[in-house]
């Protein structure tokens, strides 16, 4: 799925916890970039606000994204969190066919000049459904 995801647009991508070694090599487990003039962290395993996992409360302590990209628990939930200086928290859901998630979702959304628009919620259908 990736190389497909690669030939469409410009993929940035994080491994999850069932990612197998190659996986987890092409890919890190923490991406942190800039995009229109926006700090943006993905990870895997991060939590929601405001339980985040205690090792991404330890790096909120010295370093706070803009748009904080997680996901793990398979729950689409799109958040600011005013503790963290308004931060934008973005866990997609999930898009896979295993897990207990229901329906397949993914997040779509602009960035430009740092103004974050046309935030969508996509879905794709029962998770046990083939493409």
């Amino acid at each position: 799925m990736a190389d497909q995801l690669e030939h469409f647009k410009p993929l940035r991508a994080v491994y999850g916890n069932i990612d197998d070694g190659a996986m987890q090599q092409r890919f890190p487990e923490d991406l942190w970039f800039t995009c229109e003039g926006l700090k943006i962290w993905m990870t895997h395993i991060g939590g929601a606000p405001p339980n985040y996992n205690p090792r991404v409360k330890s790096i909120f302590k010295n370093k706070i994204p803009d748009i904080f990209i997680c996901g793990h628990s398979h729950v689409l939930k799109i958040m600011r969190d005013p503790k963290l200086n308004n931060m934008l928290y973005i866990n997609p859901g999930a898009a896979g066919r295993h897990g207990f998630h229901q329906i397949k979702t993914l997040v779509r959304f602009d960035i430009l000049d740092s103004k974050i628009s046309n935030l969508e919620v996509i879905e794709m259908g029962k998770r046990g459904a083939i493409e």
